[in-house]
C-alpha cells in the first residue's frame, strides 16, 4: 500500500520582522554557495541599501536586497537599487532581490531591465515561494530549525556558523562532542581561585548557547567551530536531559549575578571596568560550586562516558 501523500505547509515569512528574515537570507546564502567574504550589512542600521554584500569564490561581486514586504513594487527595487550604486562598493556584477511576496512576470522584466540599464551585468529576483523552494532543496535543516523557533544569532561570524551543517553523528557521539565544551577552566578551577570571573561567566554563557544553538566559542569569544546542538538529538529524553543541563547552567549564572548584584561578590575598587578582581566570601564560593556541580551532575545522567574535568 502506497504511503499517504504528505501535504507540506508553506512557511510564514510575513510572521517575522524584517531582521529574522534578512538573517534566513544571510544564512541561506552562507551555506548554499561559495564565497570570499559574505557580509550582512543589515544588521548595522546604515545598510545604504546593501543588506547582504558578498564575492563569490570566482570574484563576482553580488548584492542581495531583502524585501520582507507584502508587495514588492518597482519604485521598491529602483530605491534600494540607487542608494547601493551611490554607497562605497560600487557596481555589483549580480544583483538579488529575496522577496517574501509574489512577484508577476511584466514586474519581473521591468525590474530586471532596469537594473541590467544600471551597468548590473545581472539580476535575480526571488518571490516568497521561490525561495522557500531553495531552502527546501539546498537547506532543509536550516529551513526547519527557523520554522521551529529556534533562535538566530545575530553577530555574523556565528551567522556563518550557523549556517555550516555539523557532521552527521548519531546520540553517542553528539553527547562526546558537547561534553568537551565542560573541558574548559570555568568547569575545573575551584571558584575560589578563579582569575577572572568575568570570564566566568562568559564560559558559561557560551556554553548554554553551544548546547542550544551548537555554535562552540572560546574563552575569549573566538568562534571554534559547529557541533550539534540539543534539537538535533534524536532521543527525546536525552533532549530533555540537555536541556535540563542547559536550565542549570543558566541558574548558576544568574545566582552569580544575584551575588555581584547583593554585594556579595564585589568587584575590585580600581577604576578599571575591566579589572578581573573580585572578592568573595567562601559560603558565595561554595554556592556557586554546587551549582556548577549539579550541571556536571545532570550532563553526566546524559553521557555516561563523561569524566568531569579535575583542577
Amino acid at each position: 500500500m502506497p504511503a499517504p501523500a504528505k501535504y507540506v505547509q508553506p512557511v510564514h515569512f510575513e510572521d517575522f520582522d524584517g531582521a529574522q528574515f534578512e538573517r534566513l537570507v544571510f544564512a541561506y546564502h552562507a551555506r548554499a554557495e561559495k564565497w570570499r567574504s559574505l557580509e550582512w550589512y543589515g544588521q548595522t542600521g546604515s545598510d545604504l541599501g546593501r543588506d547582504i554584500w558578498g564575492v563569490h569564490d570566482g570574484g563576482e561581486t553580488t548584492c542581495i536586497q531583502c524585501v520582507n514586504r507584502g508587495q514588492f513594487t518597482f519604485a521598491k527595487a529602483e530605491t534600494d537599487l540607487s542608494k547601493v550604486l551611490q554607497a562605497g562598493n560600487g557596481t555589483p556584477q549580480r544583483f538579488r532581490y529575496v522577496t517574501r511576496s509574489a512577484v508577476s512576470a511584466k514586474m519581473r522584466d521591468r525590474i530586471r531591465a532596469h537594473v541590467l540599464s544600471r551597468g548590473v551585468h545581472e539580476c535575480d529576483i526571488w518571490s516568497g515561494a521561490e525561495f522557500e523552494e531553495f531552502l527546501r532543496r539546498d537547506t532543509e535543516s536550516l529551513l526547519k530549525r527557523f520554522v521551529e523557533g529556534e533562535v538566530f544569532p545575530d553577530a555574523v561570524p556565528d551567522l556563518l556558523v550557523f549556517g555550516q551543517e555539523a557532521p552527521v553523528l548519531n546520540d553517542e557521539e553528539a553527547l562526546a562532542m558537547m561534553a568537551k565544551l565542560f573541558d574548559r577552566p570555568a568547569f575545573y578551577t575551584p571558584i575560589h581561585q578563579e582569575s577572572n570571573l568575568g570570564d566566568f561567566k562568559q564560559a558559561i554563557t557560551d556554553t548554554i548557547q553551544a548546547l542550544g544553538t551548537g555554535i562552540w566559542k572560546s574563552r575569549d569569544g573566538n568562534v571554534i567551530g559547529k557541533i550539534h546542538s540539543r534539537q538535533q538529538l534524536k532521543d527525546d529524553s536525552l533532549r530533555r536531559k540537555v536541556r535540563a543541563v542547559e536550565m542549570a547552567l543558566a541558574k548558576l549564572r544568574a545566582r552569580f549575578d544575584e551575588l555581584v548584584r547583593s554585594g556579595i561578590v564585589k568587584h575590585c575598587s580600581c577604576s578599571d571596568p575591566r579589572c578581573p578582581v573580585y572578592f568573595m566570601p567562601a559560603e558565595a564560593a561554595h554556592d556557586l560550586e554546587r551549582l556548577r556541580r549539579d550541571a556536571l551532575n545532570l550532563f553526566r545522567g546524559a553521557h555516561r562516558d563523561f569524566e568531569e574535568p579535575v583542577w
